[in-house]
């Protein structure tokens, strides 16, 4: 049985009140990351569609020998996105349920409660002349109200709309304290709800990016070559939270989601900005402690030293599709089996701009405002995402480049192995001892057959490694803006030079100085990495190879991945205790002793030669031609890969979940199925009956898609019948809807669209 992961690096948009949308889909993630959990570990599926996503998950090992898992281990999001990630990522994290966050949605996620108190009850007259357009005219006989919202709830939107007009022009309408409130009485409920195990194993972190607009900016310096430093102002802003995993698994503080989440939805005009002193009042007012307060804003507001003064709107301003931070955390990501890497990007309205001003047409020249406000917001926030697909793509092609190096010279490389050691003695039985000499007899030979090569490729370690050990010193220590980084990187170059490291004579044709081979067995965690990695591959072809598994090979395979993850637990946890930047050398011992990498290589010797020894002689071989053979192929791979470390050593796909792509039920997009896109995309704000038809959709929508990625994971020549397909989005579809009609009772007429729908089209 060939075990995969599927992994989802979740992106989700900014959107307004289509948040409500997105949460419907989030959900169905969960949803689905729930029933991986409970198929792999033997227990019933809960959910509706969780028993559809199961049986899915059956027909693979059943029918196409596939054990597949699913896992949402990267998040990232702007604006509403990012709301709707925290709060999955919360709840992956902590085994929270997102049962009552749909509550809360429905049901405070209107204009009345967002309403600032002081604000309502301003003058109808003080904002008469300036009230806009596109809300006045809805609010009108036969307008925006009567042509999308059902007869029963026409009065509701309307009354709405007209409380809402009477809110004081040219200030937000809505409270920034009553929004902080209502993401806290989130996170409390989801705290106070029935909790599961997690939903990723103790291995895989969970990384959470959110991205935020620091309004006045903050000073960052940049070095050039005349003059020799410049600064400038940042407005982009990442907060970036981080489970590492374990037995304790937790994401953040309640109090930093709720920081996070407030600041990235501060819509421009909408919400007032959001201050910290904001989150203080309101934590007063509740009684809740936030023990790592001045950490968190040393860590997410490194450019301010008053972190109080500091001024964050929403995070689409400038990043409204925020892969970067995602791509990034892509690297030296663990793997204890094959992966088929995703990026999944939700866009709740593509080709729809979150705020449209003036109506003549794309033809017409904008007007005064329109000018002016496209210039500073829509036009950033509706960037397409070329770059980002650009940078996924190259990293694809830079992997498939290498597997098709690797394969050309494995002939070569094995037939120099056999000449080193001999065909018979190949064939024995490792043991630990014998195993370390051939590797180090190995790598001798890789270096000195490498020639000048061998120069560069030990020079590029060097470098990779002392940037490594910079980055986990700097997070040890409390991390902080790009300026210290600087500082502690300076700093343990400083210390490397001064150990005679990156001298022209420690890395030649003949091999590496005793300092060098010191420093790289003290510190070199990324190569005894990729090492197993290559025997992983290897047995994964091994794997493809036979429709039985030889005996031992699932054992071998679980030993690898656990080695590997033994290896990543190496780095610490706890902060240095010195001063990093002033005394860099001593951090570095520090770091050494407490990685302790002779100690892993001895358990690795023992237990890879103990999982070698049971297989039988031919996939013995195999593997240890892969595991000593990997020197040769590491001084010809990693130039290509500049230091980047590629667990995940396959190439990386995208889809998309939106209106447009989900039409197994309905075509016609976000304008045939949304309702939250009227008023500026503020229209889920106005009506219950509006909240309740797009979480509905976001569900049926997040289904429809989830099945085509999930299917798309088959292997090459895989594959399952369509009406086979159609047949599981029906039974999800209908499942969905028979567990939400009892909760969405404001929307009986689209019920007897879909149950018509689903019944005809499907």
């Amino acid at each position: 049985m060939r075990e995969k992961e599927l992994r989802l690096a979740l992106v989700c948009y900014g959107g307004i009140s289509l948040a409500v949308y997105m949460h419907g889909i989030t959900k169905e993630v969960w949803h689905l990351a729930k029933a991986s959990r409970a198929y792999h570990a033997g227990v019933a599926s809960e959910g509706a569609s969780e028993g559809v996503y199961r049986r899915l998950l059956e027909l693979f090992r059943d029918e196409h020998g596939v054990e597949l898992r699913v896992l949402v281990d990267i998040l990232a999001g702007a604006s509403a996105g990012g709301i709707n990630a925290i709060f999955l990522g919360h709840a992956i994290s902590g085994g929270h349920s997102l049962d009552p966050l749909t509550e809360l949605w429905l049901d405070t996620a209107d204009v009345d409660t967002l309403l600032d108190p002081s604000v309502s009850a301003m003058s109808r007259v003080a904002k008469a002349a300036a009230v806009p357009i596109a809300w006045a005219m809805a609010a009108k006989r036969g307008g925006t109200v009567e042509q999308t919202v059902e007869a029963g709830h026409r009065e509701e939107v309307r009354a709405k709309l007209a409380n809402f007009v009477r809110a004081r022009w040219f200030a937000p309408p809505f409270s920034g304290p009553g929004f902080t409130r209502l993401l806290l009485d989130a996170l409390d409920a989801m705290q106070a709800g029935e909790r599961q195990p997690p939903l990723l194993p103790p291995y895989q972190p969970l990384d959470l990016f959110v991205t935020v607009t620091d309004f006045h900016g903050y000073p960052q310096r940049l070095r050039l070559n005349s003059p020799p430093e410049v600064v400038e102002t940042e407005h982009r802003l990442t907060l970036a939270f981080r489970d590492p995993g374990g037995a304790g698994r937790r994401l953040a503080d309640p109090a930093e989601l709720a920081f996070a989440g407030r600041a990235t939805a501060s819509f421009p005009g909408a919400f007032p900005p959001f201050q910290v002193t904001e989150l203080d009042q309101v934590l007063g007012e509740r009684g809740q402690d936030w023990p790592e307060r001045s950490a968190f804003l040393k860590r997410a507001l490194p450019g301010h030293a008053k972190p109080e003064a500091a001024v964050l709107i929403d995070g689409s301003v400038l990043a409204n599709a925020p892969f970067r931070p995602a791509i990034d955390a892509l690297q030296n990501r663990p793997a204890r089996r094959d992966v088929d890497r995703r990026f999944v990007y939700i866009d709740p309205k593509p080709g729809l701009r979150s705020v449209r001003l003036g109506g003549a047409g794309e033809a017409a020249a904008p007007g005064f405002f329109a000018t002016i406000f496209g210039a500073l917001s829509d036009i950033p926030r509706e960037q397409p995402i070329r770059d980002n697909l650009e940078a996924i793509d190259g990293r694809s092609a830079r992997i498939r480049r290498l597997r098709h190096i690797v394969e050309a010279m494995r002939p070569e490389v094995e037939a120099a192995i056999e000449r080193l050691f001999g065909t018979t003695l190949l064939l024995g039985r490792p043991n630990p001892k014998r195993l370390a000499a051939w590797r180090a007899r190995a790598q001798q030979v890789a270096a000195r057959q490498a020639g000048y090569a061998y120069a560069a490729y030990g020079h590029l370690k060097v470098a990779s490694v002392t940037e490594e050990i910079a980055a986990s010193l700097f997070r040890l220590a409390g991390g902080g803006g790009r300026q210290r980084h600087e500082e502690v990187r300076q700093a343990v170059w400083a210390a490397v030079r001064e150990q005679g490291l990156t001298a022209e004579d420690a890395m030649t044709s003949a091999g590496a100085c005793p300092p060098v081979i010191h420093f790289l067995r003290s510190f070199d965690l990324s190569y005894r990495v990729r090492r197993l990695r290559s025997v992983a591959r290897q047995l994964a072809q091994i794997s493809e190879r036979h429709a039985v598994s030889p005996a031992g090979l699932e054992q071998a395979r679980s030993t690898v991945y656990d080695l590997i993850g033994r290896y990543r637990s190496a780095l610490p946890s706890a902060p240095p205790p010195d001063n990093v930047e002033e005394r860099p050398a001593e951090a570095m011992q520090w770091l050494a002793d407490r990685m302790d990498l002779k100690a892993a290589d001895d358990e690795a010797d023992l237990r890879l030669s103990e999982a070698l020894s049971a297989l039988p002689k031919v996939e013995r071989r195999a593997l240890i031609l892969a595991y000593l053979g990997f020197p040769f192929y590491d001084i010809a791979t990693l130039p290509l890969l500049q230091g980047e470390g590629l667990d995940e050593f396959d190439p990386v796909k995208v889809d998309r979940i939106s209106p447009d792509d989900a039409v197994a039920i309905r075509p016609g997009g976000a304008a045939a199925t949304l309702k939250g896109i009227q008023f500026n995309s503020f229209g889920a704000f106005f009506s219950r009956a509006y909240r309740e038809n797009d979480y509905l959709w976001g569900r049926l929508h997040g289904a429809d898609r989830l099945i085509d990625i999930i299917v798309s994971t088959l292997p090459e020549g895989a594959a399952i019948a369509p009406g086979e397909i159609a047949g599981m989005k029906r039974s999800a579809f209908r499942a969905i809807i028979e567990e939400e009609r009892p909760r969405l009772t404001h929307i009986g007429t689209l019920f007897e669209e879909l149950d018509r729908e689903i019944g005809c089209g499907l």
